[in-house]
């Protein structure tokens, strides 16, 4: 160092660089206030970042639904169909104002390289609901997945172990769970206002067809376009024809189910009004392709798995709409179904109180009138979703149940606890389905 240059420090260059420094701290005040969360925003550390596998229509539905949520942040999507992964994507970049939604074809991949994300949205057609979910909470995630959770009831349990296992929280999408006018009716059969309850209707509409054939071999559109093997999945191969393509799945029994179709809403609704602690089992009555199937709880309750092949807004006399539930108790009656402004009851006098109930119940439970919101609370706490597991488990099991009723075409008697038939090893080969390799669990 020249001796006309000194190491020590000026008071003028102290003060400079104080300056500089000072300005360099206050440097973070410029970050917006959205990465503070600031202004309504949840801050980066409170944000649950989502990512969605398969988003057609109900999927399209649930991802406008969980975009609005503030303490969401949407990273990725995945469907195998390119125009609609694409136009997903394109919403998602609309809400942020950016480019950084990814786009996936395959779910594996982006399971194994998004560990950024804590959540998936699983809202993919019926045969995938189960391995999907499987898949992704092993890959340490949090699941709402849409009904119905499961084709088989080896599926349904796998669900129940892999979420118990890995510690992780799972919503099934039986919103009317979460719906005021269900949870009323709900509230009123299951705190004794109705008397002892001594039926319950479950809207289970039979749906166009249950079909054990395929259709003919069309030829493939391009793999970026469609993977039609991803399509298929699990499923038996079927050869590809665009009339499975936009929900026209639904009417084969390779990729879907026949009760729970309906039965995965409002077998759940109808049990969540019951004590089931001491039900043990339930007995099944066969009354023809497509009836109305009665069965009896082994505390004595009569279910009623209502069928009509009519449309899903046809009036009934238990309900009008679809997805209707409807309590019948020595003191009285309540029905609740979509369209409904507040549940229907018997006697004017069990609406006094609705808001009250209504209260009372969110207060007990600690739950949002809200079935989305009340799995991402639920992501925070850890706590279980109202549509737990369990409870998915629970009523696949009767609706998978009378499905297999349907098939075999005579009365059958399950054993709900053992989740098995009695005395019908026939009907228990139908409890699961071979899944195809490489989509195994």
């Amino acid at each position: 160092m020249s001796k006309h240059h000194s190491t020590q420090l000026t008071r003028r260059q102290f003060l400079s660089r104080g300056a500089m420094a000072a300005g360099a701290a206050a440097a973070p005040w410029l970050v917006p206030a959205s990465a503070l969360g600031r202004d309504g925003a949840a801050a980066p550390s409170e944000r649950i970042v989502m990512a969605g596998i398969g988003l057609g229509g109900r999927g399209s539905y649930d991802l406008s639904v969980m975009l609005a949520q503030k303490d969401v942040q949407w990273a990725a999507v995945c469907d195998v169909l390119k125009e609609r992964r694409q136009a997903t994507k394109r919403a998602v970049d609309a809400k942020y104002g950016n480019a950084d939604c990814a786009t996936y074809s395959d779910m594996r991949q982006l399971l194994a390289e998004r560990t950024d994300v804590d959540a998936v949205l699983i809202a993919t057609g019926d045969r995938w609901h189960a391995l999907a979910s499987i898949w992704a909470m092993r890959a340490g995630k949090d699941v709402y997945c849409e009904k119905p959770a499961c084709l088989t009831m080896a599926q349904g349990r796998m669900v129940v172990e892999t979420a118990r296992r890995y510690c992780r929280v799972y919503q099934t999408g039986a919103q009317r769970l979460s719906e005021p006018h269900h949870v009323f009716a709900i509230e009123l059969a299951r705190s004794g206002r109705l008397g002892p309850i001594h039926t319950v209707y479950a809207d289970c509409r039979w749906r166009d067809g249950n079909r054990h054939d395929w259709l003919p071999a069309e030829p493939e559109p391009p793999k970026d376009e469609l993977d039609w093997d991803l399509f298929v999945g699990p499923s038996p191969w079927r050869p590809y024809n665009h009339g499975y393509l936009h929900s026209g799945w639904y009417h084969f029994y390779d990729f879907a189910t026949d009760v729970a179709m309906w039965g995965a809403h409002t077998v759940a609704q109808a049990l969540a009004g019951l004590d089931m602690e001491n039900v043990t089992s339930i007995e099944f009555e066969y009354a023809g392709p497509g009836a109305t199937i009665m069965t009896r709880l082994s505390n004595g309750v009569k279910l009623v798995l209502y069928r009509t092949s009519g449309s899903v807004w046809e009036p009934c006399e238990y309900w009008h709409g679809a997805c209707g539930e409807r309590f019948e108790g020595s003191e009285g009656w309540a029905a609740a179904a979509d369209g409904y402004s507040r549940t229907e009851v018997s006697s004017p006098s069990l609406l006094l109180d609705y808001n009250k109930t209504l209260a009372d119940y969110t207060a007990r439970t600690q739950r949002p009138l809200s079935h989305v919101r009340d799995f991402l609370d639920c992501v925070k706490s850890r706590r279980a979703p109202v549509a737990n597991p369990e409870v998915m488990y629970r009523s696949m099991c009767i609706c998978l149940a009378a499905d297999i009723v349907g098939q075999l075409q005579r009365n059958l008697k399950f054993d709900l606890q053992k989740a098995e038939f009695v005395g019908d090893p026939e009907a228990n080969r139908l409890r699961s389905r071979a899944m195809r390799a490489p989509y195994t669990v």
